[in-house]
């Protein structure tokens, strides 16, 4: 818990000036949909199956940018283990806490809004490989594009991709290499 909070706190400080000179929305946001988990080679060579990812966060938006702090739960299962089926019930979990900055290209007279998004913290990397669990907390990134479709007055459905990585995590005898590629649909609301 530690760990999450120097990041957050260091987001909060680098924003708040800007944020505070500016007239800004607050929002919250929900998205979920596919992780494509990338294949780990450090250690031992693991491929994943097709997993799923949730999200959600709370914001400020200011014109063409938005600032918010994301909470986020990743699953894959295992696939195979140096080339063999993986034991049944064997797992990659991420608990994500992200900074994510985001610019919103404005286009006029139009309901469409694409835009690109970087985000920086911590990730809470659970391992389990039937019999045992293993956890490490390692730094974590994320960039990604998408666009907003504005639904109604204040509430926008997204459509998005995201490339998420972590630091290497230490889970038993095993090393990952973690990077998953995020096919994400969600819905934005002003408050």
């Amino acid at each position: 818990m530690k760990k999450l909070i120097l990041p957050l706190m260091v987001a909060g400080i680098v924003a708040a000036p800007s944020l505070a000179l500016a007239e800004a929305t607050p929002y919250v946001s929900i998205s979920g949909g596919l992780s494509l988990m990338n294949d780990s080679e450090e250690t031992s060579i693991a491929t994943f199956k097709t997993g799923y990812v949730v999200n959600g966060a709370i914001g400020l938006k200011n014109d063409s940018y938005r600032l918010e702090a994301e909470v986020g739960y990743h699953s894959n299962d295992l696939d195979t283990w140096d080339g063999d089926p993986a034991i049944t019930d064997s797992n990659i979990s991420i608990w994500s806490f992200m900074a994510n900055g985001y610019f919103d290209y404005n286009m006029a007279d139009s309901d469409i809004t694409p835009y690109i998004m970087a985000g920086l913290g911590y990730a809470s990397v659970n391992g389990d490989d039937g019999s045992n669990t293993y956890d490490d907390g390692v730094f974590a990134w994320q960039v990604g594009g998408g666009v907003g479709f504005k639904a109604a007055d204040k509430v926008t459905i997204d459509l998005s991709y995201r490339y998420f990585a972590t630091g290497d995590a230490d889970l038993g005898d095993e090393v990952f290499s973690i990077s998953t590629h995020n096919i994400l649909a969600g819905v934005r609301i002003g408050i």
